[in-house]
């Protein structure tokens, strides 16, 4: 007899996932503790810089997901870290610890007058990160020191930390590379710094050249040694990083470390917004309290701060995480979801979306039609039509997958349900600068007709798409004042022919929102202003729009 697989997240999938009558319960497994370097590691990496005020709004944000460790940098590397840790005593903190990190004091100077064990204590954090060499070709080439030197820079560093009542994490600096070239010297390094006083043990594979079976391997020989609870801190040069996490995990792995999106030096760190779902979804290892759901808000919160460019392929957390285009796909999806989700979106704060393309059946364009209030037979002719126009927008290079406002407004011109809010009768842009060392100046003109009135208006702006968007909404303020609510949230331009140099056509892009929703629209021309009227015009169209059809 063939079994329908429930979708997940139903009730029936809810049963079959629980523990049959007579099974006998599994042993409780240690609650982990997600240790998050975002704001240090995570802003190492290249073409990241975070202000204070950002890492203050970073750290909130981690609060609110639940993580229990938030390491806020290196105080004595620089003054901006310095004016975090003054900072973030005053925030009310309620789920995360704040950490500082740090270095072993230098070998040339007494623990209690090195710079940076000073710096550590300042910062005036109740848990310190302190990193030590675990490699021997680190202490001899990088420190020019001798092997027992190293032990004891780790020693007293360690000791005297605890000495002033701070709570010590250490992280064993390339510790896997270092125990496959000396093992000994490596166990040794970590012997001292418990025997100092440090409750975690770290484990970092920091070049990022560590295999998941060599993690296995060398994490159940370190468990056996060492006498405090390990962590895991993994570097992705080989795209393991999050395999090699979840595989410390299974050893018995009581701390893992990461960042937001998996930002860091070079290839980056491991990927907590991949680790966590894994952790709870699959691993059965709740680690944020009940907040998984806010996991793609503050992956996308990270990125636009670190002002970056959405990975939108990410696991879990990507735009197209869960998105279907491929016709079969859809229509697989839509009788259930388990067929192509391996894991209901929601759980992690994401959504189900049907790509519109020249790629979508009429199964997916139905579904999302649908959605806008619209009931159409799967043979209406004017579906049909529709399908006939997306394609023939797409081949010009319009992309809707991220500009819905766009789309339902393409939907209901093909429906014949649309009413224009205004007419365009022309507008004029002028862009000028004066002086080798002056601003550009930007200005905009323009006119419009609404319903018999003509309105005029011209405005300044940052720029020549500003300038348009200020003198837009100032001629139409006066008959829609709703429009004050908008505002323009992100602008991108993407070159669609390259070969043609400065004749290639572009597509703009343009978010928009208002006090409770946002949209996408989206413009395309070889001319850069009028691609950018055509998203601009969209996103106060959409605005506008009478929702009861």
């Amino acid at each position: 007899m063939i079994r329908k697989i429930p979708q997940s997240g139903s009730s029936q999938g809810k049963q079959a996932a629980a523990s049959a009558p007579g099974t006998p319960a599994l042993a409780v497994k240690p609650a982990l503790e997600i240790y998050d370097t975002t704001l240090r590691d995570g802003a190492q990496a290249e073409d990241v810089s975070f202000s204070v005020e950002d890492k203050v709004r970073v750290a909130q944000q981690l609060d609110g997901l639940g993580v229990q460790f938030i390491e806020g940098g290196w105080p004595g590397a620089n003054p901006k870290d310095i004016e975090f840790f003054r900072r973030i005593k005053a925030v009310p903190l309620q789920t995360s610890t704040v950490v500082a990190f740090g270095s072993t004091r230098k070998a040339s100077n007494a623990v209690q007058d090195d710079q940076n064990i000073k710096s550590l204590l300042d910062a005036e954090t109740s848990v310190i990160t302190l990193f030590g060499k675990s490699w021997s070709l680190h202490v001899t080439d990088a420190l020019n020191i001798s092997l027992a030197k190293n032990l004891e820079l780790i020693s007293d560093s360690v000791a005297h930390l605890r000495s002033k009542g701070r709570r010590l994490f250490y992280d064993a600096e390339h510790f896997f590379d270092g125990y496959k070239t000396n093992p000994d010297y490596a166990l040794e390094t970590i012997r001292q710094a418990v025997a100092a006083g440090a409750e975690r043990v770290i484990l970092c594979d920091t070049n990022g050249g560590t295999m998941p079976w060599e993690i296995k391997e060398i994490c159940e020989v370190v468990r056996r040694e060492c006498a405090v609870p390990l962590g895991i801190h993994a570097h992705n040069d080989c795209e393991m990083a999050v395999a090699n996490s979840l595989m410390a995990i299974e050893t018995g792995i009581l701390q893992v470390q990461g960042t937001i999106n998996g930002i860091g030096e070079r290839c980056g760190n491991a990927n907590l917004c991949s680790i966590i779902p894994n952790l709870e979804l699959k691993m059965k290892r709740p680690v944020l309290g009940n907040r998984l759901s806010h996991l793609k808000r503050v992956s996308g919160f990270v990125t636009e701060i670190a002002n970056l460019m959405p990975n939108t392929h990410q696991p879990y957390v990507g735009d197209s995480a869960f998105a279907h285009k491929g016709g079969v796909h859809i229509h697989a999806v839509l009788k259930n979801a388990a067929t192509y989700e391996h894991v209901i979106p929601s759980l992690v704060g994401n959504r189900q979306r049907m790509l519109l393309s020249d790629a979508a059946g009429r199964s997916g364009l139905m579904e999302k039609v649908e959605a806008y209030g619209i009931k159409l037979d799967k043979d209406h002719a004017k579906l049909q039509e529709l399908i006939d126009v997306l394609k023939e927008r797409e081949s010009q290079g319009y992309q809707f997958e991220a500009a819905e406002g766009s789309f339902e407004l393409l939907m209901r011109k093909a429906m014949g349900t649309h009413k224009p809010s205004f007419q365009l009768l022309g507008f004029r842009v002028i862009v000028e600068k004066k002086q080798d060392q002056g601003a550009m100046l930007s200005e905009a003109t323009v006119m419009v007709k609404v319903g018999d009135v003509v309105e005029h208006a011209a405005a300044s702006g940052a720029g020549p798409v500003n300038a348009l968007d200020h003198a837009l909404r100032k001629a139409l303020e006066k008959f829609y004042p709703q429009l004050k609510e908008v505002k323009l949230l992100d602008y991108k331009v993407r070159v669609l022919s390259a070969d043609r140099g400065t004749e290639s056509k572009v597509r703009v892009l343009i978010e928009s929102g208002d006090h409770k929703d946002k949209w996408g629209t989206v413009g395309v021309s070889e001319n850069i202003m009028e691609a950018s009227w055509q998203a601009l015009a969209d996103s106060i169209e959409y605005k506008l729009l009478a929702k009861d059809l």
